[in-house]
């Protein structure tokens, strides 16, 4: 409801709506699940009828043993109880039928018939009895299956409708009505008051007949919503599994599974933590960086370089160069998942993986050789197909690595040591077409044919190979013919075809294991599992759950269908009304005297039902149309909500509804004045006529009162089914011990079932039939119900689980992909389409830290270092959409401009650092009383400014942990010695890869920020010319080195950015100096 706690409202009835019997239906057969229902439904009745067949034989044999025992004259009801069992058995014998499922199944008739003839069966039993007995033995006695028969039709009886039991039940009311129509003629002052007698007969069976349609709508109602609970847990489940597959194959493209475990743990144990916070659970890595590194001393390591790369950046469109380098990666990837080599990373146009890593592998290097030769056969096979100028320069070395994750941000598996550093020249030093491998690396291949070469020159002459006496050699490349069968195409989701097949498999799975009930014949065992039934978590006796908060949790779930249960009260507490006013006509002033307290029990039956009817009267009127509801109405809608929420409301209109049902019946007994009726009785006898029935009070319909009482108590919804149980059989005690003891002279005078049976026997047996009948089976629906909702626990904690599962999978995709490229990405995966952009202007950095020794020693402090980068990353990710890229070695990647909201993020009061802040502000001043700010500024030229700002944070942190080192004695070694080399312009950006996506981007401005870091100073950032214009028209002074050579552009004029000594920009002095820059 859309309201506010005292304002006008519009109705909101949808949640009610999914309670309704029309909707659940419609809803069962959109979701193509009808057919189970009926099934389930089907086996339902199956075991209702078992049910039945227990509790009819108890109530036939009970009932002959007391006919047998109590009886004074036993030859007047040896008929009786020989009608009894034949009834019984015939009874049982028609239903048995209902038990061959797949013959009943497909001749559907049979169950209505054979209910028809069970029906029939128990009806008859008792007219011949009546008959019997009227003619031969001029006794008149009253139906003893009437009440019994309505509600086992209803309860029991396997027919899955409303409409037929309903037909059903009526007939038999119909036949019943006649008898008592019969009995009446027979007696003579039943005769005078024959209409105001029948009358209440109707009235009492119309009761039972509104009792047991409730049963069966609540019946229905229930089992159709636990269908569709269960339909979206299988849902959920399966959409929890795919979740669950896509984390794996996104974690495993980051780490191996042995190293990607322990994280994933990690992952989901900070969620937990985390869960009350969801501010923080974008940041909850950067409060603790994860370093996980393992060394391996026995590996092989590839490095393969694409030839001619730079000319295809500046060739190819983006589409096309993303799709080429895709599948030449996705070529490669398969190549090496079927040689058991692992794939690091890519490094622009570099392929580098490393065998005998995930598992030990003796002949890892002949792996790696292997694998040379089908990426060099790949990349000819391309050559030729697409047209291009490019080969593949590949090196090979064998030895020793250490492999793991370092960092708080975009975690990355990558490889550090000596030995990776050589194999990285061996690429760079080698011969396109050719593999270029070392002698340890020769040493260990078992396969001697390949034919060897000397190495080339330019590894003999390397200074750092002749560090470390490396001797080399070059495999040409041997004729390979590739197959492209065996490629991988872009892995998404499985199709709706495939989820909707997997899912109808499910279901039919789930809907089979759906209880049955607490007494099922085939014991649960064929159609389910241990989980389904959940019978170790429910009582046996009690039903209650062994978990005190689940039982409260299950006692306290909003009810509703309590506007039926009090709609039904209603009419039943009419019902009694009408029955005390027909047994306490004659005492008019007994009626003054009652008119209050009648009125007064009216208005509290009367009360809930207009209040929780009221909703859904106005939604009758006026459907989903915004009407404007006033307060009052408003009110009435929250009290209704606040009572079908609250256990404790309920319980009083429970117990009210009792307690006025009690007050109904003692005015009855308290009108009965007993000298009276001993003075009238004892007339009769001289006088020789019949009393009136009523000058007392008429038993039966007490007894019939306290049966509507117990069925509607033990079918009263959401009410504890312990108070329930208790309630319905202290109502029946009660009564039997107060007819008993106080009105024993009465009720011994009333009419009995069978010739000679004490009245008092009668219609204690009546209250047990109903109780006992009522109960069993309500006993089954709570079992039922309480199993539906521990698996509604379970649902609740799969949507847990999932959700925490998508958060993981979004940590996941974003430490691998930019924030805003995670749904166009997942989109194109799903369409199975590559991910390309183009971006006009993008400035890159790539920071690499100096004289850094790769031991495992030095990379806890490169952990550390990268780890407070990440920390400044966050500031600058979150406001200014400055992105990391990835960590090769000691270099740290990171760009600005990827994402399309960076327009304007220099205006404005951003949550970040002082230091940035500062610079901004100053830019701000400085591009607004430039001359600059007349020129047509490039677009997005921001980025670099920002980037640079950034690429100062990280020389400032670098140096404040410098010193701190130096006051460390195992770190006191550290140098801190950093260059930076920043580029800008227009870039390609991109997902490549098959078994493991990698999110990269391409172009010259990469290529020139990697040589301006390469060519660098450490404790400088170095910039080319169109970048140094950029920054001065910021304010930032950059000073020109000279002219530097640049691989693939030949000699460019460069700078450094003005720092001074505390680590601040230095201004430009000149503003207009930078107008003249160029």
């Amino acid at each position: 409801m859309n309201t506010d706690d005292s304002g006008p409202c519009r109705l909101n009835f949808r949640t009610d709506a999914l309670w309704e019997r029309t909707y659940l239906k419609r809803r069962c057969v959109e979701l193509n699940i009808e057919k189970e229902y009926d099934l389930y439904a089907r086996r339902l009745c199956i075991n209702h009828l078992a049910v039945f067949f227990l509790v009819h034989s108890a109530v036939n044999l009970i009932k002959c043993i007391l006919l047998l025992v109590t009886c004074e004259h036993l030859e007047f009801i040896y008929i009786d109880v020989l009608i009894y069992l034949l009834s019984a058995i015939f009874t049982v014998l028609a239903l048995s039928i209902n038990f061959y499922e797949t013959f009943v199944s497909n001749n559907k008739w049979i169950a209505y018939v054979t209910s028809a003839v069970g029906a029939a069966v128990i009806v008859i039993a008792d007219v011949i009895i009546f008959t019997y007995h009227d003619f031969k033995d001029d006794w008149i006695v009253l139906p003893f299956y009437d009440t019994y028969v309505l509600y086992v039709i209803y309860v029991y009886f396997p027919i899955p409708s409303l409409k037929a039991p309903f037909i059903l039940a009526s007939f038999a009311a119909f036949i019943y009505l006649i008898i008592i129509y019969f009995h009446i003629t027979d007696n003579e002052f039943f005769n005078l008051q024959k209409p105001r007698y029948m009358m209440v007969e109707l009235l009492y069976f119309i009761c039972c007949h509104l009792i047991g349609l409730f049963y069966r709508l609540l019946n229905e109602i229930t089992v159709r919503s636990s269908f569709l609970d269960r339909h979206q847990f299988v849902m959920e489940e399966i959409w929890l599994r795919q979740a669950h597959n896509q984390e794996m194959q996104l974690l495993y493209g980051i780490l191996p599974p042995d190293m990607a475990r322990p994280l994933q743990k990690e992952i989901r144990t900070r969620i937990t933590q985390f869960e009350k916070t969801p501010e923080q659970f974008q940041t909850m890595f950067l409060k603790g960086g994860v370093m996980a590194v393992e060394l391996h001393p026995d590996v092989t390591i590839l490095y393969a370089d694409v030839v001619n790369y730079t000319h295809l950046t500046t060739t190819l469109t983006v589409h096309s160069l993303v799709a080429l380098l895709h599948d030449l990666y996705g070529r490669f990837d398969f190549a090496a998942n079927d040689l058991n080599v692992q794939r690091i990373k890519f490094l622009g146009d570099c392929y580098y993986c490393v065998a005998g890593l995930t598992m030990p592998e003796p002949e890892h290097a002949k792996y790696c050789i292997e694998l040379a030769h089908i990426m060099i056969a790949h990349i000819r096979e391309v050559r030729s197909n697409r047209n291009l100028d490019i080969d593949m320069r590949i090196g090979v070395h064998s030895g020793s690595l250490m492999a793991g994750v370092m960092g708080a941000a975009k975690l990355q598996y990558d490889v550090w040591g000596t030995d990776v550093i050589i194999a990285g020249i061996l690429e760079s030093t080698g011969r396109p077409g050719h593999i270029h491998i070392s002698e340890r690396t020769r040493t260990m291949l078992c396969d001697k044919t390949y034919e060897l070469l000397p190495g080339p020159e330019m590894a003999r002459e390397h200074p750092f190979l002749q560090s470390k006496n490396i001797k080399t050699f070059l495999i040409a490349a041997i004729d390979i013919k590739v197959d492209l069968s065996n490629t991988i195409p872009m892995q998404g989701p499985p199709t709706p075809s495939v989820l909707h097949k997997t899912a109808q498999e499910e279901l039919r799975i789930e809907f089979e294991k759906l209880p049955v009930g607490s007494f099922d014949i085939k014991k649960n065992g064929k159609h389910s599992t241990k989980r389904a039934t959940s019978r170790p978590e429910i009582g046996l006796i009690f039903l209650h759950f062994r978990d005190c908060q689940v039982e409260l949790d299950y006692i306290t779930q909003t009810d509703f269908m309590l506007r039926y249960s009090v709609l039904l009260a209603w009419f039943v507490g009419l019902f009694l009304l009408y029955l005390q006013v027909v047994n306490i006509n004659n005492k008019t002033a007994v009626n003054m005297h009652m008119l209050d307290i009648d009125i007064t029990v009216m208005l509290v039956l009367t009360t809930p039902v207009l209040i929780l009817w009221y909703k859904k009267l106005c939604y009758w009127r006026y459907g989903y149309v915004r009407h404007i509801f006033s307060r009052v109405s408003c009110l009435i809608f929250r009290t209704a909500e606040f009572i079908q929420s609250s256990l404790l409301i309920r319980l009083c209109i429970y117990v009210n509804m009792i307690v006025c049902y009690f007050w109904i019946i003692f005015q009855v007994l308290h009108s009965c004045d007993y000298d009276e009726f001993q003075l009238q009785l004892i007339e009769s006898k001289l006088y020789h006529y019949e009393m009136d029935r009523y000058d007392c009070f008429y038993p039966w319909d007490l007894t019939n009162m306290v049966s509507l009482m117990i069925g509607l108590s033990i079918l009263f919804t959401r009410i504890p089914w312990i108070v329930k149980v208790i309630l319905s059989v202290m109502e029946g005690t009660t009564y039997m011990c107060v007819m008993i003891i106080q009105f024993g002279y009465v009720i011994n005078r009333s009419s009995t079932t069978n010739p000679y049976f004490p009245p008092v026997y009668a219609h204690g047996f009546k209250i047990l039939t109903t109780l006992g009948c009522l109960y069993f089976m309500e006993r089954q629906a709570e079992f039922n119900n309480k199993v539906n909702f521990n698996w509604k626990l379970e649902l609740l904690k799969k949507q847990n689980d999932a959700v925490n599962t998508n958060k993981s999978i979004t940590i996941l995709l974003q430490n691998i992909l930019p924030i805003h490229v995670v749904n166009i990405y997942l989109s194109s995966l799903a369409k199975h389409q590559l991910y390309a952009e183009n971006y006009q202007m993008v400035a890159v950095m790539f920071a690499t830290l100096h004289d850094f020794k790769m031991d495992v020693g030095n990379l806890r402090i490169l952990n550390e270092i990268i780890t407070e980068f990440d920390k400044i990353l966050y500031l600058y990710r979150e406001d200014y959409l400055v992105e990391k890229i990835k960590i090769v070695g000691c270099t740290y990647m990171a760009a600005c401009g990827l994402d399309p909201r960076f327009m304007g993020r220099i205006n404005g009061r951003r949550r970040t650092n002082a230091s940035i802040i500062r610079e901004v502000a100053r830019a701000q001043n400085f591009l607004a009383s430039s001359i600059i700010g007349d020129i047509e500024p490039i677009p997005n030229e921001e980025v670099v400014f920002i980037l640079t700002t950034f690429a100062l944070d990280l020389m400032r942190t670098l140096y404040t942990w410098g010193n701190v080192y130096r006051n460390i004695t195992d770190r006191s070694q550290f140098a801190g010695n950093m260059s930076i080399g920043i580029s800008c312009g227009e870039v390609m950006a991109g997902v490549v890869g098959a078994s493991q996506v990698h999110y990269d981007i391409w172009g010259t401005p990469v290529n020139m920020a990697s040589r301006m870091d390469s060519t660098g100073v450490s404790g400088n950032i170095h910039v080319c010319q169109e970048t140094a214009y950029i920054l001065r028209k910021f304010g930032i002074e950059c000073d020109y080195r000279g002219k530097t050579f640049v691989k693939g552009l030949g000699i460019l004029p460069t700078y450094f950015v003005g720092i001074d000594e505390n680590h601040e920009f230095k201004e430009v002095r000149d503003r207009y100096s930078s107008v003249n820059f160029m």
